[in-house]
């Protein structure tokens, strides 16, 4: 499949294992999927992503969400209330947590962990799977790009293919106006501007 991805795509992939790489992530995942597109300039996905307003303040924005989420262990909005209708305090919980092992502990990241154990200087290989969320999205990004006859997979496939399944990219995209509609409507007309 990697082979019908263009140099920004590509781009993008590379970008999202240093993001698991940065922050000790065991696997890369959806979310630092997302995190790489924030960071592209002159792509698609950029120009959609400015054109739907999610200009550099709007974006750390984006950042911050998805840090509070690691917070919660991950676990979306939705599934927090999902919890708080069973009586079960995520927030309450989380607190609980880091007031034990510190702020962070319920994130997955490893920095400051595992150092010195004969593995990379974070404590951990210097290889990271990709998570059955991360294995989606490119899956997803595949079907898009068919779905709109696009010979190539771009990286505004990617973002296409993040607004399209359940989870905390996809709801933290909505949250600020950028859904599957709109991208679509951004890329391939119907809209103001179309991505070149």
């Amino acid at each position: 499949m990697f082979e019908r991805f263009t140099k920004d795509a590509r781009a993008v992939v590379q970008a999202a294992v240093e993001q698991a790489v940065g922050v000790g992530a065991t696997a890369v995942d959806a979310e630092h999927i997302l995190l790489a597109l924030l960071e592209r300039e002159a792509s698609r996905a950029s120009f959609a992503l400015a054109s739907l307003g999610l200009t550099d303040q709007r974006k750390e924005s984006v950042r911050q969400a998805l840090a509070e989420s690691r917070r919660r262990a991950g676990l979306s909005r939705a599934e927090s209330d999902a919890l708080a209708g069973l009586g079960i305090d995520v927030a309450g919980i989380v607190a609980r947590v880091e007031e034990v092992h510190g702020v962070g502990a319920m994130s997955g990241d490893r920095r400051g962990r595992g150092k010195g154990q004969g593995k990379g200087k974070d404590g951990l290989s210097g290889r990271r799977p990709f998570s059955r969320g991360a294995r989606e999205v490119l899956e997803r990004s595949l079907r898009t790009a068919t779905a709109h006859h696009d010979r190539h997979i771009g990286d505004e496939h990617l973002l296409l293919a993040l607004t399209t399944r359940p989870g905390v990219p996809g709801e933290v995209l909505a949250d600020h106006r950028v859904t599957y509609e709109s991208l679509v409507r951004v890329l391939y007309g119907g809209g103001e501007a179309k991505a070149g």
